[in-house]
């Protein structure tokens, strides 16, 4: 499955770093080249309960155009939410950001009373509708050239705001501008990762016809956009500003998209790391189960049970007197640094699904919540946010809460730990690769020698100066974020969590294993043959052997294909990765490491 394009930018974080066209797009204030996404999913629905939204289906509907529907129950958690707020006001109970002011205008009433009665009505009426017609001024650009992109942050958000107080219209417009393919232009920029507010609010824009946005690919106004699929403009109410904006959905979104993407680059180091197995003629003993019960890591045991299988009826399992009995670390040592990989892959995933099926809003608004729930419900302090019910919300009752959910630390910090983690990992291939040069490892003579691929110096030495160039610049994208804490809004909101930026330079790290990982494909394949040639009785093992036969189909052995007459072969082994799922190559590759149910804890 494709992975996505990139793009050299300079950023003033990581001068001259290679960093994401998906997530920066280009040069601040330059035009961006659009990429709308091929919708060959189109005809297939992704159902949202608000609960157990998947990474893969993120990916159907971002990338591939899957629709989307809520479920009946998850329509009216929303639908009892929104009626508790309206009901709260009526009662007289303080909202944040609806009765009251947000941010630094929180101790400022909007409105008192009943928020139906025929002023406070029209006040919230143009009040919000002037909000979200100010969206498509918001924003600091270059724009989303990506359109999966925001198509990921609003299918995360569709699934979450089904816990907001959202109006039924808000609810059902979300859903719209996925289904009829109206891709609200977002400017990239403007959020400091703790809430991503700039970003939906170019969305909110959208729905009232404000602005710019794209009809099934192609740039018009919102307006147009909106009449092409005969909607006519969102009528927003309440405090529809606030469930559209307050989330980190953004940032979730690209999230959901880099673990699609890291699970492919993780699978696919697996694969040719047996392939550089077998092109080294390496002991497998690392690999063996009883070497790896003396050290119980669940994930680096997984990982080399994972590797031997690949190797299974592989020569190395045969006597072999030109063996040397240890190789270098970077050999031995792959699938610790794979295995710990994958780890770091597994705890990002779990608080990417925690995140994406729960509430991050503020404020918290908690139907059927009672006084006796817990001991600090009953106490004065958080009694005033009590709202009793009446026969206009059905006599539903709850609690309305200022929070502070909308930090997304947990997942920004693991999001951070899995970039250091997948460049450790990348330190064992690109030095792997080397290791390849030196006859001292690989026991051959002048002999067994051929000249190589075309647009490599001898043997495979021009890898060296390719696998350097990309370490450098992944080494530049895992350096950590410094922790901001600038005192913005009137000192208001004093953290940042920079989730943006982490995401970006992690979808980075990405994309640059998959270009290292080409390298080491070009690399380990050659050996292959080389190996071959030496004795043509051997065996790599199913895996590895239909990595090679498949990648000799599209680039024969010392490059006498038609494409590599005209294309550079890194690009040749890069586009084969991208096209093909490791999955089709390693059976097992489809059930993911530690597959369990996984729910998230919301109400």
């Amino acid at each position: 499955m494709a992975l996505i394009s990139r793009a050299t930018v300079i950023h003033g974080l990581c001068a001259a770093a290679a960093l994401s066209l998906t997530s920066l797009n280009s040069f601040a204030g330059a035009s961006v080249t659009y990429h709308p996404i091929v919708p060959s999913m189109a005809e297939q629905t992704v159902v949202l309960t608000g609960r157990d939204l998947t990474v893969d289906q993120v990916v159907q509907v971002a990338r591939y155009g899957a629709k989307v529907a809520l479920t009946d129950e998850a329509r009216q958690r929303s639908a009892d939410a929104h009626a508790l707020l309206l009901e709260a006001a009526a009662e007289g109970v303080s909202v944040y950001w609806f009765n009251r002011g947000s941010g630094s205008g929180r101790e400022r009433f909007i409105f008192t009373g009943d928020p139906l009665s025929p002023a406070n009505k029209k006040l919230l009426e143009e009040r919000q509708l002037a909000i979200f017609r100010r969206g498509a001024l918001a924003g600091l650009g270059p724009e989303v050239s990506e359109e999966e992109i925001v198509r990921a942050m609003l299918a995360v958000r569709a699934n979450t705001m089904s816990f907001e107080a959202a109006s039924p219209q808000l609810t059902q417009r979300l859903l719209d501008l996925l289904n009829d393919r109206i891709t609200p232009v977002v400017q990239s920029r403007g959020t400091v990762g703790e809430g991503d507010l700039g970003p939906f609010t170019n969305v909110g824009a959208t729905m009232v016809g404000a602005g710019n946005a794209y009809y099934r690919g192609v740039r018009m106004t919102a307006a147009a956009a909106l009449h092409q699929a005969g909607l006519e403009p969102l009528a927003p109410f309440g405090a529809d500003d606030s469930e559209l904006e307050s989330t980190n959905s953004y940032a979730t979104g690209q999230a959901a998209l880099l673990l699609h993407d890291a699970r492919e680059a993780l699978s696919w180091s697996d694969l040719i790391y047996a392939i550089d197995l077998n092109g080294m003629n390496s002991s497998v003993s690392p690999l063996s189960q009883p070497v790896q019960a003396n050290r119980p890591f669940k994930w680096l045991n997984w990982d080399a049970a994972r590797v031997l299988d690949m190797l299974k009826g592989s020569y190395l399992f045969e006597l072999d007197d030109k063996r040397i009995i240890q190789d270098p670390e970077s050999l031995r040592a792959s699938s610790i640094r794979q295995g710990s990989a994958w780890h770091a892959w597994a705890q990002l995933r779990d608080v990417v699904l925690i995140q994406m099926n729960s509430s991050d809003h503020n404020p918290a608004v908690r139907v059927g919540a009672s006084p006796s729930d817990s001991w600090e419900l009953s106490t004065p302090q958080l009694a005033q946010f009590y709202v009793k019910g009446s026969a206009r919300n059905h006599g539903q009752h709850g609690y309305i809460f200022s929070n502070a959910n909308w930090d997304p630390y947990p997942m920004a910090n693991e999001i951070e730990a899995f970039s250091i983690a997948l460049a450790n990992l990348d330190t064992a291939v690109a030095q792997r690769v080397i290791r390849f040069t030196n006859p001292f490892f690989t026991v051959t003579a002048a002999a067994d020698e051929s000249p190589g691929e075309p647009g490599r110096f001898h043997l495979t030495q021009g890898s060296e100066i390719d696998v350097t160039a990309l370490m450098q610049e992944i080494q530049g994208l895992i350096n950590p974020v410094p922790p901001e804490g600038n005192a913005l809004i009137q000192n208001v909101e004093d953290l940042q969590t920079q989730t943006r930026l982490k995401v970006t330079r992690a979808r980075a790290v990405v994309d640059n294993t998959i270009e290292l990982l080409a390298e080491d494909l070009l690399t380990g394949t050659y050996w292959l043959d080389l190996r071959k040639a030496q004795k043509p009785s051997r065996e790599f093992g199913a895996a590895p052997t239909a990595v090679w036969t498949a990648f000799r189909a599209t680039l024969p052995f010392n490059g006498n294909g038609p494409a590599s007459a005209t294309q550079p072969i890194h690009e040749i082994a890069a586009d084969f990765i991208h096209g093909h799922a490791a999955v089709s190559f390693y059976r097992h590759n489809a059930q993911e490491p530690d597959e369990a149910p996984r729910r998230s804890m919301a109400p």
